[in-house]
């Protein structure tokens, strides 16, 4: 018996040692575009840790066997001004998307100082004050966002939360229901699940951070283009889905049973599509068999966030984005 029993002992650390390790690089890949013309910018040297790449002529750059965790990318290019990014976030599971832009370096021989803009600036260069810009990454992080774009920016100054209940915001004291939801350019109605009428916010959120991109966040002096606006205005976009390969997730969360996918249509590196689909929580525990404390009152709901991309050689790129719930 105790031959026996040293016989495995012997075999355990070879029986360990022989597990496959899982992924520990990914790649990280993006644009680099203009920040005023928004045109791709060829030629920028784009490092992080002692991985570097130069963007082609459509600006595009890809780094690869980057080790998972957080790391500082670089941007730097003649005429423009260097640009440090801190925390960027590298997860094994999937390829990190960047969507990344310079300041023209403007020299003068006089005393005036040019400063490039800063992080958390609005995108659209019409808003110059009251405006702010929402890291979709960044803003999951806040406390009690629940993924949640409107109680992300709930953190902002000036602005609260109506109640716990929903996700109704409250601009330097202005009705929530003065706040404007813009899609890709397009007003939309309440993007909220129970909404009520003439409302703008509700308990669950359509809004699914993980299709959307940075976006801006208004709380005043609007440009012309968000007329309706009277209290604050959330300017919202759709990121394109990875052109390169397919990706999949699925994840569990406060709002939802949740799958998503994205990848190339036809060609890689071309045409993209991405498409996410959530189905209420307390719904599935609750078809378990289990309680939640609701009661006979269960909250169920779906919804789903779709784009598809379509460059073209000649006459531009084509959007197609939808939202249901």
């Amino acid at each position: 018996m105790k031959p026996l029993l040293g016989l495995l002992f012997l075999l355990l650390p070879i029986l360990v040692n022989g597990q496959p390790a899982g992924p520990k690089h990914q790649t990280v890949k993006g644009t680099v575009t203009d920040r005023i013309t928004h045109m791709p910018l060829p030629g920028v040297t784009v490092q992080m840790n002692d991985k570097g790449a130069v963007t082609d002529a459509q600006g595009y750059f890809r780094l690869v066997e980057i080790p998972a965790g957080r790391h500082t990318l670089q941007l730097s290019l003649m005429g423009y001004e260097s640009v440090t990014l801190p925390n960027i976030e590298v997860n094994a599971g999937r390829e990190t998307v960047l969507e990344l832009s310079l300041t023209e370096r403007v020299v003068n021989l006089k005393d005036h100082v040019v400063k490039g803009r800063g992080k958390g600036e609005a995108i659209n260069p019409l808003a110059v004050v009251s405006a702010r810009q929402l890291n979709m990454e960044e803003g999951m992080r806040y406390a009690g966002s629940r993924n949640d774009p409107s109680r992300m920016a709930q953190n902002f100054a000036g602005v609260v939360g109506g109640n716990d209940a929903s996700n109704d915001i409250v601009v330097r004291g202005n009705s929530p229901n003065g706040v404007l939801y813009r899609m890709e350019g397009i007003d939309i109605p309440n993007p909220n699940h129970f909404s009520t009428l003439g409302a703008s916010g509700g308990p669950v959120t359509i809004l699914n951070p993980n299709t959307l991109r940075s976006s801006d966040f208004m709380t005043g002096a609007f440009p012309a283009p968000y007329g309706n606006a009277l209290a604050g205005a959330f300017d919202l976009r759709m990121r394109n889905g990875n052109k390169d390969k397919y990706e999949f997730l699925a994840e569990v969360g406060f709002n939802g049973f949740e799958a998503g996918a994205e990848g190339p249509i036809g060609k890689p590196g071309k045409a993209s599509f991405l498409a996410d689909y959530r189905y209420s929580t307390v719904a599935v525990i609750q078809s378990l068999g289990l309680s939640v404390g609701t009661g006979v009152t269960v909250p169920y709901y779906r919804d789903l966030n779709l784009k598809v991309h379509l460059p073209t050689k000649n006459a531009g790129a084509f959007n197609l984005f939808a939202m249901g719930a």
